[in-house]
């Protein structure tokens, strides 16, 4: 099950994007989830199942960072 999810969040995915990060922002949310790569930039859509499968954790908020 995805955990409750919020615009600008930072997820950790189980595999690397093919430029090496693991780290991924939250920049859409609805039947399918936008994330935008925070190593190169690259934005790519999945759906909440796929994600659900390859998200590993969530990443804790910086300190003074605004929700959606």
């Amino acid at each position: 099950m995805l955990p409750d999810l919020e615009l600008n969040d930072r997820v950790r995915l189980r595999k690397p994007h093919p430029c090496g990060s693991y780290d991924w922002k939250i920049v859409r949310l609805g039947a399918d989830i936008g994330l935008e790569c925070l190593g190169c930039g690259r934005r790519v859509l999945l759906s909440r199942r796929e994600l659900s499968r390859r998200l590993k954790l969530v990443l804790p908020r910086e300190p003074g960072e605004q929700a959606g």
